[in-house]
């Protein structure tokens, strides 16, 4: 008797939906009319030798505007100013940094703003003669809303991953397709070293971010979402900002051959090791296609029920496996198979997935990595989209296609050895 796949799980927490305000750059000029709230600093005109005086005008929010999200965005104006400082304070006196948006310019609080508090944002800005000036909006943020979408991630906060692994951010409802945009505008994948990347919407309620190219080993990884109270959709709002940092680790690719039946493990280019497999049978084929590995475990109950085939069938099963690897959701695995080890290296006899000896198959899981690239080639079927990871399924031409972004790829390449943010057309847009 052989066995294949296993049960489809849903692995992946979710959050958020659609529907973020954008608000105008803190853009410069030259001849400023003037300010929202107020403002310290101005003079009169200078002496024709003297630099121009800075100046800025916010333009939103509105001084005293009420139900702001807690995720909002403060637009400026700004002129002959050689630095430009926002800070958000609260009636307390506690100061939340701003942060100027990956892409379009304003400017964000560093971390989600308390929901029901009155703030004062406060940007001021420097002239080439040193002196500042500071305009002021007073604003109150929303009550808390009563359906927050629970936002989640993929990669752990100081993983080692693989050089195929995505960044995944889960929404528990569907973005509208004409609010993926605003939200995605929001988000940023920094590498160090700098690697081209994009975004692409799997589905309405996850998006993911690969490089163009497999990661470089040892690059380190920062995730940044701050998405916390922003409006996504209907009556919902995500729940908080995401922030996640990760590794690289070295570059370990299984590849797959099943006119063969065999697997080629090699790390960083070297070849480790070749192992004898048994794929899925005709009546059961394996997917060809380009997988990472999703989920590890030292072993887990198939059950062929899971796909129709009830357990008490001839034809069924129901038995504990070791050392399974998960490649798609339908459940494709790489796992230990004794009962077919005969048949490895000969023929393929399984569900669907890649059997390996129980020695191959614990010595392949203590290597490889949440991420790891396995390329399986010449079955009777190729992997659908969005059958697991997918990422690496199909070209970068084709990936950025799913961007709610139009993609841009960076003018000039970053210095080596220098952090930004991944897929940008300038040091800090990412999206």
């Amino acid at each position: 008797m052989s066995f294949g796949r296993a049960s489809r799980r849903s692995f992946l927490l979710a959050a958020g939906a659609a529907g973020a305000v954008t608000l105008a750059a803190c853009e410069p000029e030259q001849d400023a009319a003037g300010q929202s709230g107020s403002s310290s600093g101005a003079s009169a005109s200078p002496s024709p030798s003297a630099p121009p005086p800075a100046t800025v005008q916010i333009t939103a929010p509105a001084n005293g505007a009420a139900n702001v999200p807690a995720a909002m965005e403060v637009a400026c104006t700004v002129g002959n100013a050689t630095k430009t400082d926002v800070v958000f304070v609260d009636a307390g006196g506690e100061q939340i940094a701003g942060v100027p948006h990956s892409s379009t310019g304003v400017w964000m609080p560093a971390r989600q703003l308390k929901y029901a508090t009155p703030y004062e944002a406060r940007v001021t800005v420097t002239g080439a003669d040193g002196k500042t000036t500071t305009a002021t909006a007073a604003f109150t943020t929303m009550k808390k809303p009563g359906s927050l979408a629970k936002v989640t991630g993929v990669v752990n906060n100081g993983q080692t991953v693989g050089v195929g692994m995505p960044f995944i951010i889960n929404f528990g409802v569907d973005v509208a397709k004409d609010q993926r945009a605003a939200l995605q505008k929001r988000l940023s994948v920094v590498s160090d070293p700098p690697q081209e990347g994009a975004w692409n919407w799997f589905s309405g309620k996850e998006v993911h971010f690969r490089p163009k190219e497999y990661w470089q080993p040892g690059t380190k990884l920062t995730l940044n979402a701050p998405i916390g109270g922003l409006p996504i959709g209907g009556k919902w709002y995500a729940d908080r900002d995401l922030t996640t940092s990760a590794t690289v680790g070295r570059k370990f690719v299984m590849e797959v051959e099943n006119k063969t039946h065999q697997m080629t493990v090699t790390q960083d280019g070297q070849v480790l090791r070749t192992c004898p497999v048994s794929n899925g049978r005709p009546a059961n084929p394996s997917a060809s296609g380009h997988f990472i590995i999703m989920i590890k475990n030292e072993w887990e109950w198939f059950d062929s029920s899971t796909f129709g085939v009830p357990s008490d069938s001839d034809a069924g099963y129901r038995l504990k496996v070791y050392w399974p690897q998960r490649l798609t959701w339908d459940g494709e695995y790489l796992h230990s198979a004794p009962w077919s080890v005969g048949d490895q290296g000969k023929r393929n006899v399984s569900h669907g997935c890649t059997n390996l000896s129980p020695a191959n198959a614990e010595w392949l899981w203590k290597q490889t990595l949440i991420g790891d690239p396995v390329i399986i080639r010449n079955t009777e079927e190729h992997v659908k989209w969005t059958n697991g990871w997918t990422d690496w399924d199909i070209s970068f031409e084709d990936y950025v296609k799913g961007s709610a972004v139009p993609y841009q790829a960076p003018a000039t390449p970053a210095p080596s050895g220098s952090a930004s943010p991944s897929g940008s057309a300038s040091p800090s847009a990412s999206s």
